[in-house]
Order: C-alpha cells, then sequence, then structure tokens
C-alpha cells in the first residue's frame, strides 16, 4: 500500500524523454547525460565497461510501496487469498512435487542457513545423548577416518515440506580392511515380501502401522576400535573445552561407516527376539510373534519398519515396548514406505509411486510432453548396433535406473524397462527415442499402480510365458512370469534367458522353471507367517507341448541338453506343490512382460495385473 510519508512529488522528479541528437537524452530538469554511441567493433568491449561501473539500485517507483505476504499483523495477508491449499488435491501435488527445497552440499553453505544450524545442532545433541563417541586426543599410530555433513530436505507423501534433517556421515572410504572392520553385510526386506504383507492385510482386514527409528544407526554397538575427526563446527560448539589433538572415538556405529547397518540391524534382531519374535528363514528382515489370540508381523527396511496385526491391542504393546529401547517415530497407519504411496479403503489396498513419478519425470524436463497409449512400439526392433551413438551416456543411465525404481509397483513397464537397460553400455539415438516413449506413457498414466482387493481368496497362482528368440543379437529367448495371492498381484520378473533355446516349447519350459522358483519361495514365505497355503498352485502356460514335458518324459531328443534345474518342474510337479494348466494366449498374463503389445490388447492384460489410477475417475 502507498506510505504517504515517502511520497514523491510528480513535478521534482526526473523525466526522461527522447532528444533529437542521436548522441544525448535531455530531460525536465537542465542536466544532459552524455551517451556515446559505439563503434560496431568496439560494442562488446563497451558493454562490459559499462556493466562493471554502473551501480545497481532498485526501481524509485517501487521504494514508495510495502508488500505483506504473510504478516500476521496485517489483517488481509495475501496467503490468506493466494496459497497452496487453495488448489485441488492433484494440482498441489504436482506443484508441491516440483518445487525444490535449497539443499546445501557443504558445511560452508550449510551454517549461513538457520533452519541448516538448527537441524546439524540437533544432530549433534542426538549424537551426544546416546553416547555415540568419546572426546579424547589420538593415540600414537593410531588409524584416523574423516566425516562430513550431508543436508537432505524431507517430504510427505503429498509432497509437502516435513523437516529439514542434517545427518553426520563418516567416511568409509578412509577405512582400513581387517583394522576398521570386518563383515559389512545387512539383510533388508525383498521388496516381494512388503507387497506379500500389505496383500495379506488387505484381505484379512490386518492393521498396517508405521515407525521409524530415529538415528537407528547409532544404537549399533562398534566392535572395533576406530577413532574420527571432529566434525565440522564442532570445535566452535566447545570452545576452550577440547583437548590437544582432539579426535573422537567412536563407541557406537555411524552414518557411514561400513559395518553401521549391520550393527544396527544386529542390534534390532536381538532386541525383536527378546521380546518373543522369531526371525523368518525366507525373509531375515520378518519377524513374527504368534500367539493363541494375536498374530503380529513386523518388516524392516534398515530403519523403516510396518507392523501388522490381527489384534490392535498387540501391536499397540509392541509400539510401547519399542519405545523402551529406541527413539521411536510413532507415523501412523502406513501411508508413505520406501516412496510407495499407500492408500487404504474398504475395498482394499491402493499401491502407487505418484510422486516419485512425476519427480523423474521433472527430472528428464519431459512435464509437458503429450502422454502415450503405450510404453513402447510393438514393431520397433532396437538392437546394440543399432544407429548412431547417443551423445550423453549419463543422462541415459540415470534414467534407466530411476525406472527400474519405479517398475517395483509397475509391471506394465517392466518389459520395456528392461529391454532398455540393455543398451546403458553404450545407448544409441534410437534407445534415447524408446526412452522418451517409455516417458510418455509414464506421463499419461503417473498415478497407476497396483491394487490389492479385500476379497479373503488368498490361494496362489501363477502364469509363465517367454517370446522365443526375442534378442536380435543374440537369439536368445525371453522369460516373463507373475504370481497372484487371490487376485493381488505380488511378483512378477521379466529377464532374458542365459542360453539360446531351440524351439518354443524348450523356451517356455525355461520360463517354467523361472516361474517355480519364486513360487517354492512364496509358499515358504506364507508358512512363516502362519498362513500356508491350502492347495497346489496353479500354473499357467500356453503351450502345449511345454507342459507335457513336465508332465511326462517325453520328447527326449528335444530335451536331453536341458540343464537339470529346469527340471525342478517335473519334480514339483510329481510331489503335488504345483499343477500345470493351459491358457490360451490372448488370456495368457505374462505375455506382456515378454514383448512389446498393441494398444488395445495392452490395455486388456494391463486390467488382469490388477492395476489401477485411483487418481482417474471411475
Amino acid at each position: 500500500m502507498p506510505n504517504p510519508e515517502n511520497a514523491v512529488n510528480v513535478e521534482d522528479s526526473l523525466t526522461v524523454k527522447a532528444g533529437v541528437s542521436n548522441n544525448t537524452v535531455s530531460g525536465a530538469t537542465s542536466r544532459t547525460v552524455e551517451v556515446p554511441v559505439a563503434h560496431p567493433r568496439t560494442v562488446d568491449t563497451l558493454d562490459i565497461v559499462t556493466t562493471k561501473s554502473r551501480e545497481i539500485k532498485r526501481p524509485a517507483h517501487l521504494q514508495d510501496y510495502h508488500c505483506y505476504l504473510a504478516s500476521k499483523d496485517n489483517p488481509y495477508p495475501l496467503c490468506k487469498y493466494l496459497s497452496y491449499d487453495k488448489l485441488s488435491g492433484p494440482y498441489h501435488f504436482f506443484l508441491t512435487a516440483i518445487t525444490k527445497e535449497f539443499e546445501p552440499t557443504t558445511y560452508n553453505e550449510a551454517k549461513k542457513h538457520l533452519v541448516w544450524t538448527n537441524a546439524m545442532g540437533e544432530e549433534i545433541t542426538a549424537l551426544e545423548d546416546t553416547n555415540t563417541w568419546t572426546i579424547c586426543s589420538l593415540p600414537a599410530g593410531k588409524h584416523i577416518i574423516g566425516c562430513k555433513w550431508v543436508y537432505k530436505v524431507k517430504y510427505h507423501s503429498d509432497g509437502t515440506l516435513e523437516r529439514h534433517k542434517a545427518r553426520l556421515v563418516a567416511k568409509s572410504y578412509t577405512q582400513k580392511s581387517g583394522l576398521d572392520y570386518v563383515d559389512t553385510y545387512s539383510p533388508v526386506a525383498k521388496l516381494t515380501s512388503v507387497k506379500m504383507l500389505l496383500a495379506t492385510a488387505a484381505k484379512l482386514n490386518w492393521s498396517l502401522y508405521q515407525f521409524d527409528i530415529s538415528n537407528a544407526f547409532l544404537n549399533g554397538d562398534l566392535k572395533e576400535e576406530i577413532y574420527m575427526q571432529l566434525p565440522p563446527g564442532y570445535s566452535s560448539r566447545q570452545g576452550d573445552l577440547l583437548p590437544d589433538n582432539a579426535v573422537c572415538r567412536l563407541n557406537k556405529s555411524l552414518y557411514g561407516l561400513k559395518q553401521a547397518s549391520r550393527q544396527w540391524y544386529l542390534k534390532f534382531a536381538e532386541t525383536l527376539q527378546k521380546l518373543g519374535f522369531q526371525t523368518n528363514h525366507s525373509d531375515h528382515t520378518l519377524f513374527t510373534k504368534f500367539t493363541d489370540s494375536a498374530l503380529i508381523i513386523v518388516l524392516v527396511y534398515v530403519d523403516d519398519i510396518i507392523v501388522s496385526s490381527n489384534s490392535e491391542e498387540a501391536a499397540a504393546n509392541l509400539k510401547s515396548q519399542l519405545k523402551s529401547h529406541f527413539k521411536l517415530r510413532d507415523l501412523g497407519p502406513a501411508q508413505y514406505f520406501l516412496g510407495l504411496e499407500i492408500a487404504r479403503s474398504a475395498e482394499g489396498i491402493s499401491l502407487c509411486q505418484r510422486k516419485y513419478a512425476i519427480e523423474l519425470l521433472d527430472s528428464a524436463g519431459v512435464l509437458g510432453w503429450k502422454p502415450s497409449s503405450i510404453p513402447m512400439e510393438p514393431n520397433q526392433k532396437l538392437s546394440q548396433d543399432d544407429g548412431e551413438l547417443y551423445d550423453n551416456h549419463e543422462s541415459y543411465r540415470s534414467i534407466i535406473g530411476k525406472l527400474i525404481y519405479l517398475t517395483i509397483t509397475r509391471p506394465d513397464i517392466c518389459f520395456a524397462v528392461g529391454k532398455l537397460a540393455q543398451y546403458t553400455g553404450a545407448p544409441r539415438v534410437s534407445h534415447h527415442r524408446a526412452v522418451l516413449k517409455l516417458l510418455a506413457y509414464i506421463k499419461g498414466t503417473v498415478g497407476q499402480g497396483l491394487f490389492y482387493s479385500s476379497n479373503p481368496n488368498m490361494d496362489l497362482k501363477a502364469f509363465a510365458d517367454a517370446d522365443l528368440s526375442a534378442c536380435p543379437d543374440s537369439r536368445r529367448s525371453v522369460s516373463a512370469y507373475c504370481i497372484f495371492l487371490g487376485d493381488s498381484l505380488i511378483s512378477w520378473k521379466s529377464r532374458k534367458q542365459d542360453v539360446v533355446s531351440r524351439s518354443s516349447a524348450e523356451s517356455e519350459y525355461r520360463a517354467m522353471a523361472l516361474a517355480v522358483c519364486d513360487i517354492l519361495w512364496v509358499r515358504s514365505l506364507m508358512e512363516d507367517l502362519h498362513l500356508p497355503p491350502s492347495s497346489p498352485t496353479v500354473l499357467y502356460c500356453d503351450n502345449e507341448a511345454a507342459i507335457h514335458i513336465a508332465n511326462n518324459p517325453v520328447f527326449h531328443e528335444r530335451t536331453k541338453h536341458v540343464e537339470r534345474d529346469c527340471h525342478t518342474v517335473r519334480d514339483r510337479v510329481t510331489d503335488g506343490t504345483i499343477i500345470l494348466a493351459h491358457v490360451r494366449t490372448e488370456c495368457q498374463i505374462a505375455d506382456l512382460l515378454t514383448k512389446a503389445l498393441y494398444p488395445g490388447q495392452f490395455r486388456a492384460l494391463v486390467g488382469k495385473l490388477g492395476i489401477s489410477n485411483i487418481f482417474m475417475p471411475a
């Protein structure tokens, strides 16, 4: 609004207008400003001199105005009328997804911003509260490792800001094997286990809660004697209280140490075992506790935890027990886990990666592109020597890596991503065009994902298929399978076979062998969850010759060269674990994972996979 105290008289202001002369400008006052006329050959030099010597000031006509954006003292703040909250859900999500907060890369950048200095202070306080280190002088002859700050802006599943996180990490590349660490392996939850748990919870109406352990790695105990440099900015925080040649003697595992994740897993597993939980043999990150009245399942992926139970009381008791051992954050019902957006209703559970897909499209610069109806052209034959080399290999590899993670909830792009990932070593221009085609398809289906219905059917069924000699470079076939728990898709794979198959029957037989291996593991996982399968698993195949090979030792001349491990199909048919059934090619769901299809057939099979988009009108 105008400020009357600083009002400017129009008559006293300088009014500039064009003069008659080409090299002068005359105004309302008696002053004249000489404007040199530069020779065309000296324009660049004069521009540089003028730019450096000119004093930059704000426009004078804006000095009389004050702008109140979000002041509480202003009775009519702009934020009350112009805000993200006034937008619809999809537009709000879209804007917050593409709006990036500042993330510093060095300590010198971060210390200039209050939010990041506060975040670093919180991290140091947490490290000191857990007795992560002891300040001492570096003993003679001891090895020292470095450390650095890492900064990350955390977001909620809807894209809104959650917090600014500063984390102190050790420079593991300065650790010496055998001296600073020995064993480093730590298991993480298999994504099939995550989907299996979500599908089971939807069918049996189990509760789903999500927990997070703050500073989880600081709970792990170190066996090795490790000395670390003082964190950047720590000396100014402590003042003159530090000894000479001060270092941190680590008592707990710190983020960045090679053995940090292993020590945390061992600590968490030990705690759950003391609480009566058992570690599953099928997945060592899955813990179960079975009593007469309740079944509690805990699944951990590093420091992110999902708890599912058929008893609300049992889940609440577990939460209080974990709080007594760790700094637990209760995130409520599971909604956002490992980038997977979980939406639950009476009809079932929807699982998608909409936020991740939008961020992927934004990073690739294709948010404004026209959508495509299919991920890949069905008549396109890609090869490793097809056309000119693409000049930006790093960009191609980066996009493929992000697309691979998107396939967690998107089996409809599984074949296309696997096909294009074969050319990351030396991508061609045609390969890049195919990637853009795939991104255009994702643009039109960003909210698409899996749907796990509340139908209580728990029977396992699977589909296996193969495309003979699909690779033009090696002539190897593509195997694919998908496994359903009732009508819920929980596992699938599309991969090129290791050897060249001599016939379609052989390639289909190898695809069935690949599917059987995963079926056996899923059945074992169900037994660990105290939900053993009540009937044999039906495996559907559209090749009758392959079914005959599995049911009977026929076609010896055609199958004598097939590896023995492929005959596990026949063994499982004999012991009654697997039942083979024929399905027509047009009803073969796994066909979607072996080749690029035309739009009509593609849409039909996508619907049979149980893929839905809750963001689209029904």
